[in-house]
Parts: C-alpha cells; structure tokens; sequence
C-alpha cells in the first residue's frame, strides 16, 4: 500500500514488471491511497492524519502491517525472505507493507502497525521505494524458492 499514484512511466514499467513477477508465486496486489487533495492547505500533522484514516480504513481485521519507515529494522535479502516465509508458514491471511506520504505516518498508524521495516539508512523518493520494494519481495520468493536470481 503506497500513498498517491507513481508519476514517473518508467518506474510504473518497472513496479509493473515485478508484480507480474511476483504473481507466478504469491498473490499481490499493490493498493494505491489516494492524494489528499487541498494538501497544500494542510499542516503535515494534518495531511498524515487525513492519508493515516485512509490507511487504517484500508486495513482488515488480522492483516499483519509492517511500517516501511527509517526507523525500521534493516534486513539482507536473505533475511527479509526469511521473514516472508514466517509469515507464511504462520498462515498470515495477508502481509501489508505500507509505504507512506511525504510526511510519513500518523500515531494512528504507527499504533497500529506489527512492525517497521526500513530499506536503507539513506533517503529514497517515494516514487522509487515502490520499485526497490516490490523488486526485494521477487528477490525474496526467488530465494526461497531456490531459483538463481539473487548472488551472494
């Protein structure tokens, strides 16, 4: 789940590719939170409360929620396939990762969340989150599946 749509067509092809990748071995869908429209006339406070109802609403009983935030837990490759697969194996009914706006998310948000992921120490574009994103959860079913895509 991402807040506003992807701009930019080439990482559209790029995030595209890679659902349609990851869709020969797990279901997925990529829900988009609308923008908040009027944002300019919003505090950060209140743009992040307004997308954060948004993404509570969103949400289903049992979902489990990981944050991908700065603050999160940074894992290799290896060990973020590792952390899909436990989700799986615990028959989670559906794994939402939650990339949020250019503020970030609510106290709503970050109460309700199982966990916080984080892809780097460094600063990305939201734009490119989604394609590093939904290219590591290929990686991860390719890891776990054994096939040759990702090199130690």
């Amino acid at each position: 789940m991402a807040v506003g749509r992807t701009q930019s067509d080439y990482l559209v092809t790029g995030i595209d590719n890679y659902i349609k990748r990851i869709g020969r071995y797990m279901p997925m869908e990529f829900k988009v939170i609308p923008d908040i429209k009027a944002s300019r006339s919003l505090s950060e406070a209140q743009q992040k409360e307004q997308e954060g109802r948004q993404m509570l609403a969103a949400l289903m009983p049992g979902d489990v929620a990981i944050l991908l935030d700065e603050r999160g837990r940074q894992y290799t490759s290896r060990e973020f396939a590792g952390l899909v697969d436990r989700y799986a194996l615990q028959s989670v009914k559906r794994l939402v990762f939650i990339i949020g706006g250019p503020y970030g998310f609510s106290k709503e948000v970050y109460d309700r969340a199982d966990s916080l992921l984080s892809l780097s120490k460094m600063t990305f574009s939201h734009e490119m989150v989604r394609l590093f994103f939904v290219e590591q959860i290929y990686r991860a079913m390719t890891i776990l599946r054994g096939e040759p895509y990702h090199h130690d």
